[in-house]
């Protein structure tokens, strides 16, 4: 899996954050009464503007001490309390209690296994995660991956790993469990379909996992089929090959397959975006929490302007994907053909910290150039595509309704 089952958006200018640590004693007496409270008990917990807010709001923490002093004083193993480990477990119910699954604290460990998963090729099951209305769910399989391999699904919801209930797993732990050594097995309980209620169980043979980019296909009647599986430092260096096979190809319409796409980096959406759009013209925008924009214009390449286009969409294209397609229904009016995208609409920065720890916390929010919220929501296609419960087998019934489309056009 990459990007551990989220996406990071990669920004122009890094954004400088202050951590504010608050330093203090454990110990709090335990009948000391609210007003001759030690100042650690209580703080002002603010905005970014660290001298005051309209919103501020006071924040009691002698509970937290109170339970820390009762840990040093009774837990019956005093020599096996690990207080780094209190800490950082502390840090992580702090984050965790955000009710955001794309925002984490990784410690020492698991900074380390993400900073591996950001270069591109690992070792795993090659199968993008998130969290859906509270359930580990399979965003996309990659392409040939060991788990694409071994029938994992779009929209899979993953229930146990091994012997490991997914239910109170943070993402970053599901992905720790899932990944291993290269040629061991992982023992995945599945189910599948909104209305099922029969869980089966899938073994994969972990491998390495190196993550494809673009394929093209030429059809019939003029038609050029590009499938984009993710958005890495080199999409849009890939795309602009697949538009020259486009164009010494001598067809005349377009198909962008973004299915199972989990996203990657916003600069590649946007650039891509380009080849359709003019000069100026907004791709998406990035709404963060104190109601401030900004905006990601096109760069304006026009190549494909007048170029008759469908995009294929399903449950598997999420995040940069979402931007994308929902950038040029809104501007272009090209239909989606498919089915409803994922809902990954918002944007993670890496916060490196003290002890080689780190954290990922969602800053904002993505809209379609028409303001259009993407996350928990998603995209819902504009001709969507039914498959049958027995689909005739080596037929892709999306690709055949997107070729029905452009004829239309």
């Amino acid at each position: 899996m990459s990007e551990s089952g989220w996406h990071l958006v990669k920004k122009g200018t890094a954004i400088l954050v202050a951590l504010l640590v608050l330093g203090g004693t454990f110990f709090v007496g335990y009948n000391i009464g609210y007003e001759s409270r030690s100042p650690i008990d209580i703080i002002e917990v603010v905005g970014k503007d660290p001298r005051g807010s309209e919103n501020a709001t006071a924040v009691d923490f002698a509970l937290f001490w109170d339970v820390w002093s009762h840990i040093e004083e009774k837990y019956v193993d005093k020599g096996n309390i690990n207080r780094e480990k209190l800490v950082f477990g502390a840090i992580s119910g702090l984050i965790k209690a955000l009710g955001d699954p794309y925002s984490e604290f990784f410690p020492p460990v698991e900074t380390k296994q993400f900073q591996q998963d950001i270069k591109g090729a690992f070792g795993g099951i090659g199968a993008e995660i998130g969290i859906r209305k509270g359930i580990l769910t399979v965003i996309a399989p990659i392409k040939d991956s060991p788990a694409d391999s071994a029938g994992v699904k779009a929209g899979d919801k993953i229930l146990q790993i091994d012997d490991f209930g997914t239910a109170d797993l943070a993402l970053n732990e599901a992905v720790g469990k899932i990944r291993g050594e290269i040629g061991t097995k992982v023992r995945l309980t599945i189910l599948r379909g909104e209305d099922s209620e029969k869980p089966f169980e899938i073994v994969i043979t972990r491998g390495e996992i190196k993550i494809p980019i673009v394929k093209t296909e030429k059809k019939e009647n003029g038609i050029f089929v590009i499938q984009l599986y993710h958005f890495t430092e080199n999409s849009g260096f890939e795309f602009r090959k697949a538009l020259q096979e486009f164009s010494a190809s001598g067809s005349k319409k377009l198909i962008l397959d973004l299915r199972n796409n989990p996203g990657g980096y916003l600069v590649m959406a946007v650039d891509i975006a380009s080849w359709f759009l003019g000069p100026g013209e907004v791709v998406a925008r990035e709404k963060f929490g104190n109601g401030q924009e900004e905006v990601y214009r096109s760069a304006g390449y026009r190549i494909l302007e007048r170029i008759p286009t469908v995009i294929i969409v399903n449950e598997g294209s999420a995040s940069a994907s979402e931007i994308l397609a929902g950038a040029l229904r809104d501007l272009k009016g090209i239909k989606l053909v498919g089915q409803k995208t994922f809902g990954k609409g918002s944007v993670q920065e890496l916060i490196n910290l003290e002890r080689n720890s780190s954290m990922k916390i969602t800053i904002a929010k993505w809209l379609t150039p028409n303001g259009t919220e993407i996350n928990d929501k998603g995209l819902e296609p504009d001709v969507k595509v039914e498959i049958p419960e027995n689909p005739e087998e080596g037929k892709d019934y999306f690709i055949e309704k997107a070729i029905e489309v452009l004829k239309g056009l």
